[in-house]
């Protein structure tokens, strides 16, 4: 089985050296390749992630799902692997996945835990064990086959926010979804720069603005307006 990892990125050069070696490292050399897709980045994160073995591209649309569908059309594997760059996928996530696949999954994540020791940041992690659309997230890593991803159209690349919420959901209900009862580590530089309730607050808001139809625009400014979120992240 050939897995393709992409790893959308803006701005990531402190993070991205690391996971391509570390997803290197971890595969054993099985990896059909590692994409990073970025969206133009003013740092030296293309050339970070040259030199750790990746494949760089620059996406002609930026934003997270603009980046990944592009990293995507440039993929050779049976399977796309989606992982952030500030995520830490389990050691035996090649393992992992290729177990599931081959047991008639063709989509699934991991649950997170994030790297930090705060209580309400354990409570969190704790929930992603239950396997409900409501409790998944891009954050815990997302893999697809090849076939089921271009069946349902890949990502939205219309969408600068809730894209994976929005392509999770048309694989929940159209593939046949594993929870693979590992984390992935997720930063917790969000909960860090603003406080626990505040991103609590915002992601609810920002889902119940979501279900109701608000536009990407509306989703967008209001999550700017609710937090102290990284520059240019939109």
């Amino acid at each position: 089985m050939r897995i393709s990892i992409i790893i959308p990125t803006y701005n990531e050069a402190e993070n991205i050296a690391f996971l391509v070696a570390y997803l290197k490292s971890a595969a054993g050399g099985e990896l059909a390749e590692i994409i990073v897709a970025d969206g133009g980045s003013a740092d030296s994160t293309v050339i970070k992630a040259v030199k750790a073995g990746a494949k760089a591209i620059v996406s002609p649309v930026k934003g997270r799902a603009g980046q990944m569908n592009c990293g995507a059309k440039n993929a050779t594997g049976d399977v796309l692997y989606f992982v952030h760059a500030d995520t830490r996928p389990p050691l035996s996530f090649y393992r992992d996945i290729s177990e599931a696949v081959n047991n008639g999954c063709n989509c699934g994540s991991y649950r997170f835990k994030f790297d930090s020791n705060k209580f309400l940041l354990k409570i969190n992690s704790f929930f992603t064990r239950f396997n409900f659309l409501f409790f998944r997230g891009g954050d815990q890593s997302i893999f697809v086959t090849n076939e089921l991803f271009n069946k349902i159209g890949g990502f939205n690349d219309q969408m600068m926010i809730m894209e994976d919420y929005d392509f999770l959901e048309k694989i929940w209900t159209q593939g046949k979804f594993k929870l693979i009862p590992k984390a992935t580590q997720v930063s917790a530089r969000k909960y860090d720069t603003n406080s626990w309730l505040r991103v609590q607050l915002a992601n609810l808001k920002i889902v119940k603005m979501f279900r109701k139809g608000a536009s990407q625009q509306e989703l967008v400014s209001t999550y700017r307006r609710m937090l102290n979120y990284r520059k240019n992240a939109f």
